[in-house]
């Protein structure tokens, strides 16, 4: 018989309290003051008084009294092993315990021992839980037990996710058990692609085996389950990108096909000659290419914002080429070749100021970073899944309501027509009036699932523990002697160009892949950034949340190696 229920929306075991008094009862009825004093794990930490209908019914184990710090045999309480069927495998008994910030540190001292220079850095959660005053409201916080703190002292709330278990993350993904040259893999190309997690790979054969149809217009179980998938993978995507609509999603193959719809679609209609279009020198080929083939075809212009000896986009400088003539701003979040990170919220408004309108591209920011759609303003915000967990081959374009309504149909076929006569056709509203034929159902399905793994994990926590790992790296990385950073903005995520003197830097990626160190070398589909600095390739290791000190220090290792040499 278990005293414990699964709770739904945690993952998490919480205590059944009705089966619990109802054993009690049976158990010490007539036992002279029962078991008054031991708390309910669920309500101790609340605070709140025994109930009256308890008191009436005789019932001697006291299940709301609060909770006494001062008892001579601490409770132990059971450590549950729960390993959810979506493969998420962080550990619940951590994941509602609050404790204070002396008991954390503790916690981490072994980590901390091992990697001597993160004894000074900020443990996140502890200060980001130090902000708040009060449990969040949710099921977790609930019926999280809470130890309280002594007089005086400042209490410690965690935040409603788990405290982040790298380790726990990395049993997620399969692929990171691969041994590479005999040596195990240290994936550090995830700027390229990301791998994936056992629910998203779970969730693709379950597609396939339960419920692959086509989708929206069949009338049978399967096309039913198909395009509650492929739509419920699309309500995801708004979600997560705080879209206010998912009418305003639109399933594309990545970053580059959103790009090129934008500028086939949009960009023919509102383009012309003269006009100007602006990017910044941070941008990669699918950001430069579709624009420069629309301005050859319209006679628009392409501007370019510059950028400092860091990498950081020149706001004084964009300001100086927006006009009248700047019909669009099309700019990366994240830059893929230096890590920069734009500030994207200044340079959105910045051209609205002008009535220009502004395309972001996300591909290498949604897996780092908060996306907000909403709060950036954008008229256009576009990503691709595989850059986040999820499989290859399936993206988003999100627009603003009223800009998807004035652009026409780049493709034409089935599923985005609403009637067809050989003498007209009227097409579907947005989003289906963009995605013509079939799509990459169970990809976008499969996107979903990834989505839901990183709201698991939470992606605060995500870019905590990415910041953490990026400042060590970087610092490791300046004390080899050779060695040139390229890209060293104050604010950058998760990517450490660099080139070796006296090395090609294939030579360095080679060296590395034969100890099991997967990076990107060559010009990363950016050469107008890396001509900047004089460049033409760098060797790229970039960061994901289930990479570890451990993988900087063997990366670290091999090119110090190199310079002995």
């Amino acid at each position: 018989m278990s005293t414990s229920n699964l709770n739904a929306d945690t993952g998490s075991f919480v205590p059944d309290t009705e089966l619990i008094e109802r054993l009690a009862n049976e158990l010490f009825a007539g036992v002279p003051g029962g078991l008054s004093g031991v708390p309910n794990p669920s309500t101790a930490s609340l605070g709140s008084t025994r109930p009256a209908s308890a008191q009436a019914a005789g019932i001697p184990f006291d299940f709301a009294a609060p909770l006494d710090l001062n008892i001579a045999s601490p409770i132990s309480t059971p450590n549950f092993d729960f390993k959810p069927d979506t493969g998420f495998n962080l550990p619940s008994n951590l994941s509602t315990d609050l404790y204070d910030d002396a008991v954390l540190r503790d916690l981490l001292k072994d980590h901390a021992a091992e990697h001597p220079k993160m004894t000074g850095a900020t443990l996140y959660f502890l200060d980001e839980a130090a902000r708040f005053n009060q449990p969040a409201n949710d099921a977790r916080a609930q019926s999280a037990p809470v130890k309280t703190a002594p007089a005086k002292e400042q209490k410690i709330i965690t935040s409603g996710h788990p405290a982040f278990d790298v380790m726990a993350v990395r049993r997620d993904f399969p692929i990171l058990k691969e041994l590479v040259n005999g040596r195990p893999l240290a994936w550090l190309d995830n700027a390229a692609t990301t791998q994936k997690p056992q629910s998203v790979i779970d969730r693709l054969s379950y597609f396939y085996e339960h419920e692959n149809s086509n989708i929206h217009r069949a009338a049978h179980e399967l096309a039913a389950r198909a395009t509650d998938a492929y739509e419920g993978a699309r309500d995801k995507v708004a979600n997560f990108i705080n879209a206010s609509s998912s009418s305003e999603i639109i399933f594309v193959r990545g970053t580059t096909e959103a790009i090129n719809l934008v500028a086939q679609s949009w960009g023919r209609k509102n383009i012309g000659k003269d006009d100007e279009i602006i990017i910044s020198h941070l941008e990669h080929h699918a950001n430069i290419v579709p624009w420069q083939m629309l301005c050859a075809e319209t006679g628009a212009k392409l501007r370019v914002i510059p950028v400092d000896d860091d990498g950081q986009v020149l706001l004084g400088e964009y300001e100086r080429l927006l006009n009248s003539r700047t019909k669009l701003v099309s700019f990366t979040q994240v830059s893929n070749a230096l890590g920069t990170v734009t500030p994207a919220k200044q340079i959105v408004d910045m051209a609205h100021r002008y009535g220009a309108r502004v395309l972001v591209d996300g591909a290498q920011s949604v897996s780092h970073l908060r996306a907000d759609v909403q709060y950036l303003d954008c008229d256009f915000f576009v990503f691709s899944g595989h850059k986040v967990f999820g499989p290859t081959g399936i993206g988003a374009l999100y627009g603003k309501p009223e800009v998807l309504a004035d652009m026409p149909p780049w493709q034409g076929g089935g599923n985005m027509i609403e009637d067809v006569t050989f003498e007209q056709t009227r097409y579907h509203p947005a989003p289906n009036k963009f995605e013509a034929g079939t799509g990459n159902i169970a990809d976008a399905v499969g996107l979903g699932a990834a989505i839901d793994y990183v709201q698991k994990i939470g992606i605060d926590n995500i870019n905590h523990y990415e910041h953490e790992l990026l400042v060590y790296a970087m610092e490791e990385l300046r004390t080899v002697p050779g060695l040139r950073l390229i890209g060293t903005a104050p604010d950058k995520t998760s990517v450490l160009s660099f080139v070796l003197a006296g090395y090609q830097t294939t030579e360095v990626g080679e060296a590395l892949n034969r100890e099991g160190i997967a990076v990107r070398t060559g010009h990363h589909c950016a050469q107008p950034i890396l001509r900047r600095f004089g460049l033409e390739a760098t060797v790229r290791p970039s960061l994901a949340f289930y990479n570890t000190h451990d993988e900087i220090d063997r990366l670290v290792g091999v090119v110090r190696q190199l310079v002995r040499r």
